[in-house]
Order: C-alpha cells, then sequence, then structure tokens
C-alpha cells in the first residue's frame, strides 16, 4: 500500500507543471498558447527568458529526483518501485492532472529521475547530449540523443535490469513526444535556442 501511494504522489508532483505556472505568475499567460506551446523550460526560455528558463529545469528536474528518493524510501530494496515512481513523475509532467492533460515532454524530470537511479551513465549520456545542442542549437535533437543512448549506457555500465528497461520505456516516451519536432528536423524547419516565436 505505501508503494502505491508513493507511486500516486510521484504523479502528482510530477503534474505541478512550473512552466506553466511562471506563465501566468510572469506574463499573466497560458504558456501552451505561446512560442512552441510546449510546456517545458525550452519553450519558458523562448517565451519568459532564461532567469525563469533555469528555475523551470531545475525544478523540473526535482521533481523527478524527489520521486525516485521516495520510492527509495517507500520500496526498501525493490527497485521497481522508485522506478515507477520516477515513471509516475514523468507521466505526471506530460500528462498533469492540474492543467486538462497538457504538459511537457518529460525532458528536465526524465534527467531527473535517471541521474538519481544511474548517474554517470546519464552524467556521459547528458554531456554528449549537451555537445550536440551547443553544436546545432537543437534542444529537440539533444534531448533525443539523450533518451536514445542512455541505454547503451547502462547496459555498458552494468546497471541493474529493472534501470535498462526503464531507460527504453523513457525513450520511447521522448520520440513519441517530439514527434513533430523529428518531422520539423527533417525538414530543416526545427526552432533552434534563443530564438523567440510568437
Amino acid at each position: 500500500m505505501l508503494s502505491i501511494v508513493a507511486i500516486a504522489v510521484g504523479y502528482l508532483l510530477g503534474s505541478i507543471s512550473f512552466s506553466y505556472l511562471f506563465g501566468k505568475w510572469f506574463k499573466g499567460i497560458d504558456i501552451r498558447k505561446h512560442g512552441s506551446g510546449n510546456a517545458g523550460a525550452t519553450n519558458t526560455l523562448r517565451v519568459l527568458g532564461k532567469g525563469p528558463a533555469i528555475t523551470v529545469l531545475l525544478l523540473d528536474g526535482l521533481k523527478g529526483i524527489i520521486a525516485v528518493l521516495l520510492g527509495q524510501w517507500a520500496g526498501g530494496d525493490n527497485l521497481w518501485i522508485p522506478v515507477l515512481c520516477g515513471l509516475a513523475a514523468i507521466i505526471g509532467h506530460n500528462w498533469p492532472v492540474y492543467f486538462g492533460f497538457r504538459g511537457g515532454k518529460g525532458i528536465a524530470t526524465t534527467i531527473g529521475v535517471m541521474a538519481t537511479l544511474a548517474f554517470l551513465p546519464t552524467l556521459f549520456a547528458g554531456l554528449l547530449a549537451i555537445a550536440i545542442i551547443a553544436l546545432t542549437r537543437y534542444v529537440s535533437l539533444g534531448s533525443l540523443l539523450l533518451t536514445a543512448i542512455l541505454p547503451f549506457f547502462l547496459w555498458g555500465m552494468g546497471r541493474p535490469v529493472e534501470i535498462l528497461w526503464f531507460s527504453v520505456i523513457v525513450a520511447i516516451f521522448a520520440f513519441a513526444r517530439h514527434r513533430a519536432n523529428i518531422a520539423k528536423l527533417l525538414q530543416g524547419k526545427e526552432n533552434k535556442i534563443g530564438t523567440k516565436k510568437a
């Protein structure tokens, strides 16, 4: 029962959309109706600026960290419980119950979850993703690369199978949520970081 409660709390925690809240607090807008229409850190940068975007990025990551830590406390030696709590937080971010199930794409929360479950593989994958973003200025491409290569780092570094399979599920989530971005990348129409869109 405690594990079920922890997973539910993970979802509710993930459902807190800081991008949406910052849009309301700072500009009185629904950020999902501006920029790319996504309730995440990248669109927060585009619409609200660097300060709010960095804060949203950190808070979205923190949701994932707290969810996993809660699962570790509730699950004891059962690794599936923190994994499921982390998954619940990502699902909450993507489909938040408080905001009509219209959320972000879950990358920052995914980073928080994966860094807590497997820090070094996530760090190495993250550094490669950051390099790609720096070179191309496509955040979506870096995000997709992160989730695509993370399972290989986890496998290569001998991390538990529960975390490995979870990373595969997360990658599927990421690619599904980035369908429009993938199409724009292939067409050369994807927005680059630092550009503004009305």
